[in-house]
Parts: structure tokens; sequence; C-alpha cells
């Protein structure tokens, strides 16, 4: 509970085809990186019975001691963003392991994006070459938000992060107590930043630019939906407190993360997203 409690929902079952729990959350560490996930249905979705919408797809590329990461948020007005959501996730992260493992310094993040774009629009098509009219479907039907990504740790701890988007979910770094927004609203002038941002698949701006970042070895990376990052704010709040002090000394148990994101504050019940990466190799007194 924060602030002024939502009221209490008794979650209904969602549809079982395909199966959707209302809650999962995962934990695991490469050599140098720590990864925590969660993923909640908001208290609308519990109260009205349709699915969990948001997504998370995270894998280990083990040559590069890279952690791949993919965030969605399916568009509350199509149907079937579960689907896209999900279908987009997998897409991106399959992709850019495929890349990886053709030995390239950074994958083509212009086709990570459209993969997964082309798999929303293939999944209205059956198998057919894809015409306009399925591309207007699979938005109506499918439409999604997608952050997807990478994570490396340095031999000193620090992390270099690479994060692209369609749509308006987000990433942050947490240190220091504070929260430093990843990716903005472009703009004309914003030359590092995604175009992308107001943009959610399977349509896409014709130019794709990643933002690369090298973050402290003691902070953590943040990868959330709207979901979390609204209540969240500029971080000054009661939610960007209690999540500073619960990560920014370490990796929780994964089951924690599910706890902290399953929180209670009135006005606030969309589905919750939440990616959370610590290095392993940060100085003594940081996360291990």
């Amino acid at each position: 509970m924060l602030g002024t409690p939502a009221a209490h929902v008794e979650p209904k079952p969602p549809p079982a085809d395909p199966y959707r729990p209302d809650t999962i959350f995962d934990g695991w560490s490469s050599p140098g990186l720590t990864v925590r996930l969660a993923s909640v249905r908001g208290d609308q979705h519990r109260f009205g019975g349709p699915p969990r919408q948001d997504d998370v797809v995270v894998a280990w590329h083990e040559p590069t001691d890279r952690v791949v990461f993919a965030v969605a948020d399916g568009v509350s007005s199509a149907p079937h963003s579960h689907i896209g959501a999900a279908l987009a996730c997998r897409t991106a992260v399959n992709d850019v392991l495929a890349q990886l493992a053709q030995e390239r310094s950074e994958p083509d993040w212009t086709r990570v994006l459209q993969a997964a774009a082309y798999q929303l629009v293939m999944r209205v098509a059956g198998g057919r070459e894809p015409g306009e009219r399925d591309r207007a479907e699979a938005a109506r039907q499918l439409a999604t938000t997608l952050v997807t990504g990478t994570v490396a740790a340095r031999d000193d701890g620090r992390m270099d992060v690479t994060v692209v988007r369609a749509g308006d979910s987000s990433a942050w770094c947490l240190h220091g107590g504070g929260y430093h927004a990843l990716l903005h609203d472009g703009s004309a002038e914003d030359g590092d930043i995604s175009s992308t941002a107001v943009v959610a698949l399977p349509r896409l701006l014709p130019r794709t630019r990643p933002i690369t970042y090298t973050l402290p070895a003691d902070s953590v990376v943040l990868v959330g939906t709207d979901g979390f990052g609204v209540p969240l704010g500029d971080g000054s709040g009661p939610v960007g407190e209690i999540f500073a002090g619960a990560l920014q000394n370490g990796p929780p148990e994964p089951r924690m993360l599910a706890h902290l994101l399953d929180f209670s504050r009135e006005t606030f019940d969309d589905d919750r997203t939440l990616l959370a990466v610590w290095s392993r190799r940060a100085p003594r007194g940081g996360p291990r």
C-alpha cells in the first residue's frame, strides 16, 4: 500500500487460450550480471477479466556475457495485444541473439524492430504475403509497444547499455537514489534518441537509432512499461522511494520484485512490468 490504496480486487480468471498467468517473476545471474524481472496484471484487468497485456523476455548470450531483453506493453484498445506483446518480445530477443551469433559487434536494431513488426503482421496474414489490409488489421488487433536492447558488464563493473524502442515504455538508470531516464520523447534536436517513441508496433517510423550508455558500476538498469513508469513519475514520490530502497543495495529475491510491483495505490491500475539488471563486478558494498 502506497498512499491511498486502491479498492481490493479479487482477480477474475483470464482467458485460457493462450495461457497468461496473472503474475510472473524470474531471476538469475550470469558471470557479470544479475537479472530480476516481474510482470503483474493490473487491477483494471483483474476486475474485468482480460489477460495481462504486458510481456517480458530476457536471455543470456554466453560468448559475450550480454543480457538481451525485450519488454512490451500491449495497447489496451487492441483486443489481442497480449499476443502481440508476446510475439514482439520473443521475436526481438531471438533476432538479437541470432545476430550476435553471427559475431556482429552490434545488432542491426532497425532489423530487430522490423522483425518484430513483421511477426505481428504475419499472425494476421496466416502465411500468405501480407498486404496493407493485413498491416492495418495487425495494428487494430495486436498493437504493442516494445523496448529492447542489451546490457554488458565491463571488467571494472560499469555497464554498457543499448536501448531502442517503439512506443511509450521506458528505461531508467537508478543511481544514488535517483532515477535518470534513458529514453525520452524524440525530437528533431535529439540526435541520439530513438525517433519511434510514440509509434506502436506493427507501425514503425523509417529511421531507428539506438541509444547507448555506459552506466556506473553501482547503478541499476531498469526497463518497464508505463504501468510502472507513470506512478514512478520523476522518482521523488513514494513509489520511487520504495523501489530505490529495495533495489539500490543489490538484487532482492525474485519473488520480492513481484511483490513490490504489485503495490496498491489509488488510480494506478494498469498492468506493470519491470526488468532490473545489476553488475556483479560492482565495488564492495554494491550488488554481488
